[in-house]
């Protein structure tokens, strides 16, 4: 991951953005030393919400199991039949 200062980013943020858009390496912007803001490519964040989404389901699925909410094929019919129709 490439670190740069805010200061930098503010002097050269044209230059930073093509940087990104070309190697796609998040850009780690720091603030008088601790870490502020990371830039990543408008793509790659897309994708890390279509894997967020896809893991918070699969969350939600387990925890269904877990805490014994879950119904045979025929039950899950019954239940749905009203949209089935």
């Amino acid at each position: 991951m490439k670190t740069e200062l805010v200061t930098t980013l503010k002097r050269q943020a044209t230059k930073i953005l093509a940087e990104l858009h070309e190697s796609k390496e998040p850009v780690l912007i720091t603030e008088h030393g601790p870490p502020s803001a990371c830039f990543i490519d408008v793509k790659d964040y897309a994708l890390m919400q279509s894997r967020t989404s896809i893991l918070e389901g699969i969350a939600r699925g387990e925890k269904t199991i877990f805490e014994n909410r879950t119904f045979s094929q025929a039950e899950a019919i019954d239940k749905m039949s009203k949209w089935l129709e």
